[in-house]
């Protein structure tokens, strides 16, 4: 068969690598790099320090922590779900 019958590739809808950048990890990058069940003392040993992405702007994961009354994450979900109920869900904020 010809190669006319295939169709032409398309440019991706957006192009990815130019605009404005976003301050902070996705919390999901974050959660990755953990292993569940977790307590809330060893998440912040060892990702306390890191940046997340929020949509009112970057903060650190042990603030958002302290606003957290659970002590144990059972999985994964457990932990997203906590931290996203303090700092909302939505679109991250960009740099100006």
């Amino acid at each position: 068969m010809a190669d006319d019958d295939e169709p032409e590739e398309e440019e991706p809808a957006v192009e990815l690598g130019e605009g404005p950048t976003v301050e902070g990890a996705p919390l999901a990058r974050v959660a990755s790099r953990l292993t569940w069940p977790q307590e809330k003392s060893k998440v912040l040993d060892k990702e306390g320090d890191a940046t997340i992405r929020t949509p009112d702007g970057p903060q650190e994961l042990s603030e958002v922590l302290s606003e957290i009354g659970v002590t144990y994450f059972d999985r994964r979900q457990t932990f997203v779900d906590a931290v996203e109920d303090v700092i909302g869900r939505g679109s991250v904020r960009t740099a100006e």
